[in-house]
C-alpha cells in the first residue's frame, strides 16, 4: 500500500521550465530625492548616489522601492557624505549624470550603463544585469583584450587574475591550498580593472555568495551574487593608486597599530603549558633574537572553553604574563567563536539567559560541533551582543593582555557544510536576516566586537586584533594572516601575490605563516621564509601539532644566526616600517606594493609577483625555491643600489642577483632616504634611540633631490590623535659643486629618546671633501657620539649632529 509520498513531485522533472532571466527592462523616468537619483525601468530600477568624487553607488531594485541602507563594510565617517553639483541631462537614448570626474551614462532601452572620464574616454560598460530567480543577480561588463585585475582579497594564484574565476564565500579550507580553490576564510568582492591606460575599481558590497568570473568570456567579465541586493559601487582612478586611495576612503583605512605588532611574533598550535611559553621566551631573550609576541592556541583553555585558562596547564597565568612583560614579550591567545553547550560555563549560560547566540526562526538555538564538542555562536549582528562578547574580555586585559587572535570565525563548524546552516537566523539590530544572506560578515562582526571591546578596556592603549575571516571593511579593526597554509615552496610563493592583493583590497596589515602552517618545514625553507617575512607587513613563524618545531635555533647554529640576522633587520627597519604603517593609515596605500602600483606603464610588471616593493623605493626579491644560489630580479626604470654591496645598477632590465643563503637580494632606488634604527631585542626597547638616514645615489648636481617624512609617536597609545606625534623632514638637494642637506621638524609634539642624528650618504656620485660648520672625526669618535663628518672605507660620507628641535643644515662640498 502507498501514500501520496509515492506522488512527490521532486520525482518528476519538469520539463519546459528552466530558470529563465527577468531584467529590468527598458528607461521611464528619473527621479530627484535630493543627493538621490533614482532611474525608474519597466520592472524595477536603480537608485544612484555620488557619496564622493570619483565614486558613485548604483543599487538595482526589482520592485517598490530601493532600500539604501549599506552594510558595515562602508565606514560609518563615509556615509554621510554626498558629492555636490551633480549635473542631469536626458536625450533621446541615453540619461547622464555627470561630475566633474565622471559620467554615468543610463542607455534608455536597455538600461545598460557606460561610465566615461571627462575626456569622454570609456573607463567601464556594463552591458546586461540579469535577475535569476533562482540564482541571483549577475551583471556582465565589457573585457578588452589588454585587461587586467587586481584585488579580490585573499585569493590563490597570481597578481593579475584574468583568466580566473572566484567566489566570496568564508571558508574554512585547511587542505589543498592550490590554485584552483576559489574561496577561502577571506572575501573581498572588490576588483581593479586596468585597461586603455587607465584603472577602475568595482565593488559589489553583498556578503552572501558572490563570484567574480575573468575566465568564461574572452571579452566580457561577471559580477553577481546568489542572494539579496545588487549594490555596486563604481570608483574611478585613472591610476591604481587612485582607485586604492578611493576604495579605502569608502571602506575605511587601518588604524595605527601599537609598533609591538610590527615585531617578530611566534606562535604554535600548541605551546602547551605555562613552563613552556616562559622557556620560550627565555631562549630568545639567551639568544639575543628579538621577539615581541608568543601566542597561545587553543590547548591555553580549560576543555577549550574561551575566556579560560586551564588550570593544570597554566595555573598562574597573571604571574607568567608579568614575566614576560618583563622581558618585553607579550602574550596573544586565541578566542574562537563557538562558546560550549555547559550549563556550569559561565560565559554560555549568561549567552542563553540573556539571549546572545544564533536561533533558528522558531527560536531554538542553533548548535553545532566545533573545538568544545556541541556550541552555540554569538550573534554578533546585533550590537547588544557585540558588547556583550567585547566586555568578557576584561577576563584577558585583567590579566595584562593586549592582544587577541581570532581564529574559526568564518564561521568554520564541523559539518558537511563546513558552515552555519543557512536558516539561521541572524537578528540584526531588528532587521531579521538569514546567515545565507548575511556568512561573510560573521568574522568582520566578531573582530569588531573584539577590538571594541579591547579599546574600552584598555584606558588609552592600542589593541591588537589578528583575524582568519574577514570581508570588505576589516582593515579598520583586525590584521589578517593567510590561513592554514603548508610547508611548501610553493605555498611561500602563493605567499607574495595574495598578500599584495590584499594590500590593495584595503588590507594592508598582513601576512602568511612564516615556515608554513601544516606539514614540515626544512631549516632552508625557514630561512628563505623568514627572509621574505622579515619585510612583510605582518611577521609570524606559526607551526601545526605534530610537525617539525620551526623555532629560529630548530635546525641548528647556521639557520639560526641567518635568522637572527633578518629578525634583526626587521628590528632595524622598524622606523621605515612603522612611518609606511602611519601612511597606510592616511592614504590607503599599502606597506608592501606590487611594481605595478608604481610603474603602472611598464608591461614587464602586470603580473610580477615573485619580487615586492617596501614602500615606493626599496626592492625584496625573495628565493622560493630549494638550493638557488642565483635568481632573476627585474629592476625598473632608474638607477637602482644593491642593499648588501652598494653596487650601482641600471634599471629597465632583467638581472640574475648572486644570493647564497644568507642572503635575499634587496635594492634600494637612487634618491631614497631610509631611516634605520639600533638594534632592539623587542619594540619597546628605547635604550637607544639614535637613527640613521641612509641616502641613496647622492650627485653633486643641481636638479638632483632626495626627502623623506619621517612620523614618530609612542607606538603605544592614542595620544597622537591629540597631535602628540612628530614630523621629521630630511632633504639633500644637488648643487653643482655640493650638496645642501637639511632636517626639521613640521611638527614636534613628541619627542623620542635620542640626543644624536646620523645622515649616511652611502657611496655617493662624488667624492666628499669636507662638511660646513662640523668638524672630520675618526671612526672612534663617530661611535663616541662626536658631532663632525666621517668618510667610512667604502666611501660613504656619515654626519653625526645633535638632534636640536630647530633642525639644521650643512653644506656638503665635493672634492675638484
Amino acid at each position: 500500500m502507498e501514500g501520496s509520498e509515492a506522488i512527490r513531485p521532486d520525482k518528476y522533472t519538469e520539463a519546459g521550465h528552466t530558470e529563465t532571466g527577468r531584467y529590468l527592462g527598458a528607461f521611464q523616468r528619473v527621479e530627484r530625492r535630493g543627493d538621490t537619483f533614482v532611474l525608474r525601468a519597466e520592472r524595477g530600477g536603480a537608485a544612484v548616489l555620488f557619496p564622493a568624487d570619483g565614486i558613485f553607488r548604483i543599487k538595482f531594485f526589482w520592485q517598490g522601492e530601493p532600500d539604501l541602507s549599506s552594510t558595515v563594510a562602508i565606514d560609518p565617517a563615509f556615509r554621510q557624505k554626498s558629492e555636490s553639483g551633480i549635473g542631469l541631462e536626458e536625450t533621446g537614448d541615453r540619461v547622464i549624470l555627470r561630475t566633474s570626474l565622471i559620467a554615468l551614462e543610463i542607455d534608455k532601452p536597455t538600461f545598460a550603463f557606460t561610465v566615461r572620464d571627462k575626456e569622454g574616454k570609456v573607463l567601464c560598460r556594463q552591458t546586461r544585469l540579469v535577475c535569476q530567480p533562482r540564482s541571483g543577480v549577475h551583471a556582465v561588463y565589457d573585457m578588452p583584450q589588454d585587461s587586467h585585475f587586481y584585488g579580490l582579497g585573499e585569493k590563490s594564484s597570481f597578481l593579475d587574475k584574468r583568466g580566473e574565476r572566484y567566489t566570496n564565500w568564508n571558508t574554512d579550507v585547511y587542505a589543498p591550498h592550490v590554485p584552483e580553490i576559489e574561496a577561502l576564510y577571506q572575501s573581498i568582492p572588490f576588483v581593479i580593472h586596468m585597461a586603455g591606460g587607465t584603472s577602475c575599481g568595482l565593488f559589489l558590497d553583498n556578503p552572501g555568495r558572490t563570484e567574480v568570473d575573468m575566465r568564461t568570456h574572452a571579452d566580457a567579465f561577471t559580477m553577481g551574487c546568489s542572494t539579496g541586493d545588487y549594490d555596486l559601487y563604481f570608483i574611478a582612478g585613472p591610476s591604481v593608486k587612485d582607485v586604492v586611495t578611493r576604495y579605502t576612503a569608502l571602506t575605511g583605512r587601518i588604524e595605527l597599530p601599537p609598533k609591538w605588532a610590527l615585531g617578530y611574533h611566534q606562535s604554535r598550535y600548541s605551546y602547551m603549558d605555562q613552563e613552556e611559553v616562559l622557556e620560550l621566551a627565555r631562549t630568545f631573550r639567551e639568544k639575543n633574537i628579538p621577539c615581541d609576541v608568543i601566542y597561545l592556541d587553543i590547548h591555553y583553555m580549560d576543555g577549550y572553553r574561551v575566556f579560560t585558562f586551564d588550570p593544570l596547564r597554566f595555573p598562574d597565568p597573571e604571574a607568567m604574563i608579568r614575566e614576560l612583560r618583563g622581558m618585553g614579550i607579550r602574550i596573544v591567545p586565541i578566542v574562537d567563536p563557538g562558546v560550549k553547550k555547559d550549563p556550569k560555563y559561565g560565559v554560555y549560560r549568561e549567552g542563553v539567559q540573556q539571549g546572545h547566540f544564533c536561533t533558528k526562526l522558531e527560536g531554538d538555538i542553533y548548535f553545532d560541533e566545533v573545538w568544545p564538542g556541541t556550541s552555540a555562536f554569538p550573534d554578533f549582528t546585533d550590537d547588544r551582543t557585540s558588547k556583550w562578547w567585547g566586555d568578557l574580555h576584561s577576563f584577558y586585559t585583567e590579566n595584562g593582555i593586549e592582544g587577541i587572535w581570532n581564529d574559526m570565525n568564518e564561521p568554520a563548524v564541523f559539518n558537511e557544510s563546513k558552515t552555519m546552516d543557512l536558516d539561521v537566523i541572524h537578528r540584526n539590530n531588528g532587521d531579521l536576516k538569514t546567515h545565507e544572506e548575511l556568512h561573510n560578515l560573521y568574522g568582520l562582526l566578531m573582530s569588531k566586537a573584539t577590538a571594541e571591546g579591547l579599546k574600552r578596556q584598555l584606558d588609552n592603549r592600542r589593541p591588537f586584533v589578528l583575524t582568519r575571516a574577514g570581508y570588505a571593511g576589516i582593515q579598520r579593526y583586525a590584521a589578517v594572516w593567510t590561513g592554514d597554509n603548508r610547508s611548501f615552496w610553493e605555498h611561500m610563493a602563493l605567499a607574495m601575490p595574495m598578500v599584495l592583493n590584499m594590500g590593495l583590497s584595503g588590507l594592508p596589515f598582513a601576512g602568511p605563516d612564516i615556515g608554513g602552517f601544516a606539514h614540515h618545514t626544512s631549516g632552508q625553507l625557514l630561512v628563505r621564509w623568514t627572509q621574505m617575512g622579515a619585510f612583510f607587513p605582518y611577521f609570524r613563524n606559526h607551526s601545526a601539532i605534530d610537525t617539525l618545531r620551526q623555532e629560529p635555533w630548530a635546525f641548528g647554529a647556521e639557520t639560526e644566526e641567518i635568522i637572527r640576522k633578518y629578525i634583526g633587520l626587521r628590528y632595524r627597519w622598524l622606523p621605515h616600517i612603522y612611518n609606511l604603517f602611519q601612511e597606510a593609515a592616511a592614504t590607503g596605500l599599502p606597506v608592501i606594493r606590487p611594481l605595478v602600483l608604481e610603474y603602472p606603464d611598464d608591461p614587464n610588471v602586470t603580473n610580477l609577483c615573485d619580487q615586492f616593493l617596501l614602500g615606493d623605493a626599496v626592492l625584496i626579491a625573495p628565493v622560493y625555491r630549494p638550493d638557488t644560489d642565483h635568481r632573476a630580479v627585474y629592476l625598473p626604470e632608474g638607477r637602482w643600489f644593491d642593499y648588501w654591496t652598494g653596487e650601482k645598477l641600471e634599471g629597465g632590465r632583467h638581472i640574475l642577483a648572486a644570493c647564497p643563503l644568507d642572503t635575499m637580494p634587496m635594492y634600494v632606488k637612487s634618491g631614497a632616504i631610509v631611516p634605520e634604527g639600533a638594534l632592539a631585542q623587542h619594540a619597546d626597547d628605547q635604550t637607544d634611540g639614535n637613527l640613521t638616514f641612509h641616502i641613496y645615489g647622492a650627485e653633486a648636481l643641481s636638479g638632483f633631490q632626495a626627502e623623506y617624512s619621517l612620523y614618530e609617536d609612542d607606538g603605544a597609545t592614542y595620544d597622537y590623535r591629540d597631535q602628540t606625534y612628530s614630523r621629521l623632514n630630511v632633504r639633500l638637494e644637488g648643487q653643482e659643486g655640493g650638496l645642501k642637506l637639511s632636517y626639521a621638524y613640521a611638527h614636534r609634539q613628541y619627542e623620542a629618546n635620542r640626543s644624536l642624528l646620523r645622515f649616511k650618504l652611502c657611496r655617493p656620485e662624488f667624492a666628499p671633501s669636507g662638511v660646513q660648520g662640523l668638524p672630520a672625526i675618526t671612526a672612534e669618535q663617530l661611535g663616541e657620539g662626536a658631532e663632525g663628518w666621517h668618510v667610512d672605507g667604502e666611501g660613504s660620507l656619515i654626519i653625526q649632529a645633535a638632534d636640536r628641535p630647530s633642525g639644521a643644515s650643512w653644506m656638503i662640498t665635493a672634492a675638484n
